[in-house]
């Protein structure tokens, strides 16, 4: 072994150049490739795939409809928590180990959920198994782009970019099986197979990058700052609606902690030295910048738009939720088939700017098609509406995922897809709350308007109430006054149908201007094509 020696206090090898950074190639990339995208695909699929066992969990554990929402609250707030602290604490760890504990983190904390006695049980492996999926979709990322060498980001853009839009779409269609077939606790236990085998392949495959950064100081303000701000906000997002916002006194209180301890975070970061979350990063690339307000606002009409859609086909239309996954799971296809030969399109010269553009636009498109569907609608109308959805998200993905790192160099890269991944879950997270919300206030505008229709002057309503009436009385044998009853009920039930048919009509039409509002936030982004992206020093 080469002897170190000093040089006028100085070592060798302080000045010897940082080795260089070595891509992967042959079966040993592709292993990779399959390892990264299945981790991140677990994470998010778990983001959704509880969404339709609540009710069966709530049964089965004799808990309250608003004791089981935490299931899902607990595991939004330790993922939100724990992806902006994913560069910092690969540093910390060692980035090998750092994921590979955190998928068999994630496993085990399946296996719990799955054998939970209790709600509370459930609720504290929920938030265990958030904390361990959460480092998996920004470090899958980072680790990506090691993988591919410079010229091949755009590929690898477009692999990972499959991965983002399946696996919320799989969530709603995999749990919908799970739980029409087996039962709730096989929402968890099907991430063990999968799990053990992501951390084997992990394990046997990934290397430690070659340029370590190395933590000298650990930003325990900075990290005690984020956890109560970020943590404050996501509880915010998920339980103000159904606690009527800022009617219930302790939402109002999280949401001062959560205002006051996030400028003290901002402040913070920028100020210390060595901080948890390096925000600085965002003044030194404009383009991330913009970037994140383009991604929160992709994550809000996803998430939003994914959130309505099912609700509107179950509750009005009469879907199964295993036949709305069916309906859903095409447009994913769509997005996983043109991802790829998008991402190559990107490598040789294409503007993302203007696949952006074609994206955006053709989801506001899809938004809008959306808003027009009546009560009779059925699955075939959905069909070139929905494909319509896959095939912009996969014009906006990839260049807005890729732009998160356009520019940046070595260790900052880390620390973008970490900012880039918690802005898009609070886009999604600000989608389902705000559009929960205004379809709360919707459905109450519109039946106001809809009941002043209704009066004993009005000929149809007045029809309407003697056809009620008549089929009361000849087939529930139920006298005048109870028949009169039956149909006020009937006719309310009507009014409150049609409410929520044009609230959530009214959501998408929200949405859709939304998208359309944004586009020329693009003509703000500036592409260097000369610049190449540095990866030998990523976290």
């Amino acid at each position: 072994m080469a002897r170190i020696e000093e040089n006028n206090g100085i070592s060798v090898a302080a000045m010897l150049p940082n080795p260089a950074h070595t891509y992967d190639t042959g079966f040993r990339k592709i292993i990779i490739t399959l390892t990264v995208i299945v981790s991140a695909m677990l994470e998010l699929i778990d983001t959704t795939i509880v969404n339709v066992a609540l009710t069966q969990i709530s049964g089965n554990l004799g808990a309250s409809i608003d004791d089981v929402a935490w299931v899902v609250t607990s595991y939004a707030i330790a993922n939100v928590i724990v992806i902006p602290l994913s560069g910092f604490l690969g540093n910390l760890l060692g980035r090998r180990n750092y994921y590979i504990g955190s998928i068999l983190l994630f496993t085990l904390a399946s296996l719990f959920c799955g054998m939970a006695p209790n709600i509370w049980a459930l609720v504290f492996f929920r938030f265990l198994q958030g904390l361990g999926g959460g480092a998996l979709l920004p470090t899958s990322q980072a680790i990506l782009y090691e993988t591919y060498r410079p010229e091949e980001r755009g590929k690898a853009t477009g692999i990972f970019s499959m991965g983002l839009v399946l696996g919320p779409t799989l969530g709603p269609l995999l749990g919908g099986f799970l739980v029409d077939y087996f039962s709730w606790d096989w929402c968890f236990f099907v991430n063990i197979p999968v799990g053990l085998l992501a951390a084997w392949s992990a394990f046997t495959f990934l290397r430690e990058p070659k340029v370590k950064h190395s933590v000298s100081k650990i930003d325990w303000t900075g990290i005690g700052l984020l956890a109560v701000g970020i943590g404050s906000l996501q509880f915010i997002l998920e339980r103000g609606e159904s606690k009527d916002w800022f009617e219930t006194p302790y939402i109002t209180w999280f949401t001062i902690i959560a205002f006051v301890a996030l400028i003290a975070f901002v402040w913070w970061e920028l100020h210390t030295e060595e901080p948890a979350v390096d925000l600085r990063v965002l003044i030194r690339s404009k383009n991330l910048a913009i970037g994140a307000v383009l991604t929160f606002l992709v994550g809000y009409g996803l998430y939003g738009s994914l959130f309505v859609f099912p609700v509107f086909v179950q509750r009005l239309l009469g879907f199964t939720a295993l036949l709305t996954g069916l309906v859903l799971f095409p447009s994913s296809l769509i997005t996983g088939m043109i991802s790829m030969p998008l991402g190559i399109a990107m490598q040789r010269g294409i503007s993302p700017k203007k696949l952006m553009a074609v994206g955006m636009a053709s989801f506001a498109i899809f938004c809008f098609e959306l808003s027009q569907q009546t009560m009779q609608s059925g699955a075939e109308n959905f069909f070139w509406i929905l494909l319509l959805r896959g095939f912009a998200l996969g014009f906006i993905f990839i260049p807005v995922t890729m732009l998160a790192v356009a520019g940046l160099h070595g260790k900052d890269i880390g620390q973008a897809t970490g900012l880039n991944n918690m802005v898009r879950q609070l886009g999604g997270s600000f989608g389902i709350a705000l559009t929960n919300t205004y379809i709360a206030r919707r459905v109450a505008a519109h039946r106001v308007e809809l009941l002043s229709h209704l009066s004993a002057f009005d000929p149809a309503a007045v029809m309407r109430l003697e056809a009620v009436k008549q089929v009361a009385t000849m087939k529930a044998g139920l006298s005048p006054s109870e028949a009169e009853v039956a149909g006020i009920k009937a006719l309310e039930g009507t009014v409150m149908v049609q409410s929520h048919h044009l609230a959530y009509m009214d959501a998408f039409m929200l949405i859709a201007i939304l998208f359309t509002l944004a586009l020329p936030l693009l003509l703000l982004i500036r592409i260097n094509k000369s610049e190449k992206v540095d990866l030998s020093s990523t976290h």
